[in-house]
């Protein structure tokens, strides 16, 4: 917005900074602005006035205020001009009014008002001056439009020029004896779709019931907020005229700029929203401008007039919120310099005006731009910083993933839906993805079937979501699968212990699968909880139950410094023997000094009984605290071969 650096001055008691001074003093504590022309004596600012603040600050009065509150200035209402008998202030007084209104006339006896919808029109004020004669306004107005880059066109349409750009109200005149009707009604309504309107600036525009209009019996006179039309201009032939100052909702003013692409001062001030109480003092000093008689009275539909707001505010919170000692004195001070009314400990009266401020946040949020955010020291926040919940899930998800992809997998991703299964949809995209998906071993197996057509060797994983029928439920579940090409049971079983190894997890022992299960050849269990299955080429794992079992702690133990014995121990079991079971077995008769047990063969054929199948474990003994001797060693291993024969039932073998 250009603003007049003279025009400036006019509101304040005190001789203002230079130029170039004050454009730095508005940047640092309202809005950006820079002084970009000199024009004759005067200086045009470029003042960036924020969106928050356009409902008081376009116009020449809100930047005074903000440039009085910065520098301790006072600020008259109204600017003051020079005439060559004395200073005035331009205002509409009763000594004024009275020296220039006709006795007997009135305005409700010439002009009706009528408002459509009060909510697109929240007031609407207008006057009526007679005897006017149209010419020239006065060089020193003329020359304050040239600076804010305005054309001077006559003194009726400068006078509304100026009262906008002075108080940040638009306002319109219309010829009153070209307003069609008896008695002269002015409408505010909707515009029909289809109604035409030719502007100031003969451009016709094509309405609707988006865009809302003043008009008169006969048609639209003006784009309520936006552009006056032909129909009532004022012209050199004006003697009466009606002066308007209304308040339209931004919404509306939106709509039509949008359909329209029109955009004038007048609409980019509607647009941002104006105090409806403004209207009344444009008003006044309008009729103040303007040589002519003023008919008594005012048409003033205002139905639900707004009333100013208070804000308790409390001032410990602003020093807290600021971060600066500052005083309750201060506080006070700031406030008023503002415009705010302070009563009853900080009982914080809002002009109704600043719309801005709604809260006691906005209040201290003033306190701090005027204090000066500057001399704010920076500082790290006080408050404690709470780290978000550990998310187990995520964590472990992305561990196990690391560890399959160095186990050489890669990660394959598929749909949840599939084409056959017992869980159905209700409404199904296609038939081949009808049913929600009971396992990821169905999908991951095509996967393995479609690539190793190209590979000798394929490694895939998936961890994703499968779905279990409950009674009449549909319970969901998190599963991890894997699967490989070519198919080796015990090289897939020895990923499944490397992984729980892994995370942790120990008491890993394997259960024969029932029979008729073409898939599945033993259940996966961490003590007594089923974690799972295996096949010769896929595993599937309760992802949930390794998140629950799985820990990051680890228990160290330091190494023996003494040697390890090694003995070994054949038997001979039934088919059906767990491996686990042996070893468990081994471990609880050799005790403490049993440090490791591991089968290293499995043997059935030439030389086993029918029915039978050999098992080769290794035992390594060590004893933390001596050298074991051969005498202890073999009373252990004579008692481990006794438990295996007494305890479990099976044959030991002898070396030959």
């Amino acid at each position: 917005m250009k603003v007049s650096y003279n025009w400036l001055q006019s509101f304040l008691n005190k001789k203002l900074p230079s130029p170039e001074k004050l454009a730095d003093l508005l940047s640092s504590h309202s809005f950006e602005t820079e002084v970009i022309e000199r024009v004759g004596s005067d200086y045009a600012l470029d003042v960036d006035v924020l969106p928050n603040r356009a409902h008081d600050c376009l116009g020449h009065l809100g930047v005074a205020r903000e440039i009085g509150a910065i520098l301790g200035m006072k600020v008259s209402n109204s600017s003051v001009i020079a005439s060559p008998a004395k200073q005035s202030s331009i205002a509409m007084n009763d000594e004024i009014a009275a020296s220039r209104t006709p006795r007997n006339d009135r305005v409700k006896d010439f002009l009706k008002i009528k408002v459509g919808d009060k909510k697109l029109c929240p007031r609407y004020t207008a006057r009526m001056m007679v005897d006017v004669k149209v010419g020239p306004s006065p060089e020193w107005i003329q020359e304050r439009l040239k600076v804010c880059g305005l054309k001077p066109i006559n003194n009726i349409v400068d006078t509304v020029n100026y009262v906008m750009l002075e108080t940040g109200q638009p306002m319109h005149a219309f010829d009153f004896d070209k307003i069609a009707g008896e008695p002269k009604t002015l409408i505010i309504r909707r515009a029909k779709k289809g109604e035409k309107i030719i502007s100031l600036d003969n451009e016709t525009y094509e309405l609707d019931e988006n865009i809302l209009v003043i008009a008169d019996e006969k048609s639209p006179l003006c784009i309520a907020g936006m552009k006056g039309g032909k129909d009532a201009e004022i012209d050199k032939e004006t003697k009466r005229i009606v002066l308007e100052a209304a308040n339209f909702d931004s919404r509306i003013i939106r709509k039509a700029f949008n359909q329209l692409k029109l955009r004038t001062d007048a609409s980019w001030r509607f647009e941002n929203q104006l105090d409806p109480n403004l209207t009344s003092s444009a008003m006044d000093m309008a009729v103040a401008l303007i040589d002519g008689q003023i008919l008594k009275g005012v048409v003033d539909i205002y139905p639900n007039k707004v009333k100013p707001k208070t804000i308790k505010l409390d001032a410990k919170k602003v020093r807290s919120l600021l971060g600066v000692n500052i005083s309750d004195k201060e506080i006070v001070a700031i406030l008023k310099k503002l415009g705010f009314e302070i009563k009853n400990k900080f009982q914080v009266t809002v002009p109704t005006c600043r719309l801005d401020i709604s809260i006691q946040e906005d209040l201290i949020e003033e306190i701090g731009r005027l204090y000066g955010f500057e001399k704010i020291p920076s500082r790290l926040p006080l408050a404690a910083l709470i780290p978000p919940k550990r998310n187990d899930d995520l964590i472990y998800q992305n561990k196990i993933k690391d560890i399959l992809v160095n186990l050489g997998f890669s990660e394959a991703l598929n749909y949840s839906l599939i084409g056959d299964a017992e869980i159905e949809l209700a409404n199904p995209i296609s038939q081949e993805q009808k049913y929600l998906r009971p396992s990821l071993a169905l999908n991951l197996l095509k996967n393995i079937e479609s690539n190793k057509r190209y590979f000798n060797e394929v490694r895939l994983f998936e961890i994703g979501r499968v779905f279990e029928r409950d009674n009449n439920k549909v319970i969901e579940k998190k599963k991890l699968g894997a699967a490989l090409f070519p198919s080796d049971f015990y090289r897939l079983k020895g990923i499944i212990e490397t992984l729980l190894n892994k995370m942790q997890i120990s008491d890993v022992w394997y259960e024969d699968e029932l029979e008729g299960d073409n898939l599945k050849r033993a259940k996966v269990i961490v003590g007594n909880d089923l974690l799972g299955w295996i096949g010769d080429n896929i595993f599937e794992l309760d992802f949930e139950k390794i998140v629950e079992l799985a820990t990051e702690e680890r228990i160290y133990s330091p190494p023996s410094k003494y040697p390890a014995v090694v003995r070994d121990v054949a038997l001979l079991v039934e088919p059906g023997t767990k491996i686990v079971e042996v070893m468990n077995l081994i471990n609880t008769a050799g005790g403490s000094l049993i440090s490791d047990v591991d089968l290293f063969d499995m043997y059935e054929g030439e030389e086993i009984p029918d029915g039978k199948k050999s098992l080769a474990f290794r035992v390594i003994y060590q004893a933390d605290d001596h050298t074991l001797t051969d005498k202890e060693v073999n009373a252990l291993q004579e008692k481990v071969m006794k438990a295996l024969e007494d305890e479990g039932g099976w044959e030991v073998r002898k070396q030959k």
